[in-house]
């Protein structure tokens, strides 16, 4: 039977559709076409990143003792000093007179009070004895009865009083003496008056360097008012807070590796040695420190910092990202594995964890092929075809809202 060119077009639609049909058919029993991750072991570092400063160890706050005016400023910001080094010095008119008054006292009550307390003393001394003899006399000529018994009585009486004057004389020589309270509230009083005089220069505590100054000649100051910092001498560190969800990540002695916001191209290393015992609750963060292990010659007060804390490391680890977990619970989660073709919700258990990727330490082998992207469409036991091509695991996380701290971070 010979086909018109009208059956011919009807046959070739007819086939057309047979084949659409058969190859719609195969794929609704292929199931859908996922894209997929083929699991690989590979060496894996879990690390922390947060953003932090440069900071000192301790700092020192240095004002004036007293009230005053500044007269003298000495030093500026940037300058090393030295624990003793003048700083500032207020004007001293006042203080000075006090310790000249002070002096005078104790130069009258040493080079005139107490000599003639000493010459009164000799003074009385010799008439105590002159008195002595004369009443041992007529004691004898008594005895003798030459002299009546008033003459005697007059002569002990004379005495007496002699004794008086030299017990008075011996106190008043005594209480001058040096040690004694009129010396030594004298002494105190100058003392006193000097150190007063001291107060009026202001000088450094600790060595450092002068992170600020608050003080300018003819300020006037008071006592409690800041007017020089001072970053004590080496003892240099990183102050960083830290998401409080990473605190059973860190621990002391973890190594670090800092880059500073100026020379991004200079990085040094760092140590964690301490963990701040409370938690900020306004900030949901706790504070770290990180001590240096060299001092860059550039690093600065208050510089801006990332630091790289390394919490975990595995020379040999199953890793996936962390998207592809479902249902995770403490140490466990699900993923879904294609297994011959179909779909399968499988139970793994995950070790170090991050905001990237997560090491599974049972469920799963080294070759496995895990859906990329978990949705409701999925079921257990359907049918999928796999798409690997160019699908790989992630290195980064590339959250802009995580971009100045991760975390936990894989690289």
């Amino acid at each position: 039977m010979k086909l018109t060119g009208k059956r011919t077009s009807y046959l070739i639609l007819l086939i057309i559709i047979i084949v659409l049909g058969a190859w719609m058919m195969v794929n609704k029993l292929q199931g859908p076409e996922l894209a997929v991750y083929r699991i690989q072991s590979k060496p894996l570092v879990q690390t922390v990143v947060a953003t932090g400063r440069v900071t000192s160890g301790s700092r020192a706050q240095v004002g004036a003792q007293i009230s005053g005016v500044i007269a003298e400023r000495l030093v500026r910001e940037g300058d090393d000093v030295q624990a003793g080094d003048v700083l500032a010095v207020l004007h001293d008119n006042e203080q000075l007179a006090r310790v000249r008054e002070a002096q005078a006292a104790l130069a009258e009550l040493r080079e005139s009070s107490k000599p003639q307390a000493d010459a009164t003393l000799r003074q009385a001394e010799a008439r105590f004895e002159q008195s002595s003899r004369e009443a041992q006399r007529r004691k004898d000529l008594l005895q003798r009865k030459l002299i009546s018994h008033e003459a005697v009585e007059q002569a002990v009486e004379q005495e007496t009083e002699a004794r008086a004057a030299l017990e008075q004389a011996k106190f008043a020589a005594e209480m001058l003496a040096a040690g004694y309270p009129s010396d030594v509230a004298a002494s105190e009083r100058l003392a006193a008056a000097r150190a007063a005089l001291e107060k009026t220069i202001v000088r450094a505590q600790v060595s450092g360097t002068v992170l600020t100054r608050n003080a300018e000649p003819g300020d006037v100051v008071q006592p409690g008012r800041v007017l020089f910092e001072i970053a004590r001498a080496g003892q240099t560190e990183l102050l960083v807070p830290v998401d409080e969800r990473n605190l059973s990540v860190l621990g002391l002695e973890q190594t670090a590796l800092c880059v500073t916001d100026a020379y991004p191209d200079r990085p040094f290393s760092a140590t964690l040695s301490f963990i701040a015992p409370a938690v900020d609750p306004e900030r949901g963060s706790i504070d770290i420190r990180l001590q240096l292990e060299a001092i860059p010659d550039f690093l600065r007060q208050d510089m801006t910092v990332t630091v790289n804390i390394e919490t975990g490391r595995r020379e040999r680890a199953l890793v996936v990202p962390n998207d592809v977990l479902d249902d995770i619970d403490g140490n466990s989660a699900h993923v879904w594995k294609v297994s011959n073709g179909r779909l399968q919700r499988t139970k793994v258990k995950i070790g170090l964890r991050g905001m990237g990727q997560t090491e599974i330490t049972n469920g799963l082998v080294n070759g496995d092929l895990i859906i990329a992207n978990i949705d409701s469409a999925l079921e257990d036991g359907r049918r999928v075809r796999t798409r690997e091509d160019d699908v790989t695991l992630p290195t980064k996380v590339t959250d802009a809202a995580t971009a100045r701290e991760t975390p936990v971070k894989f690289e």
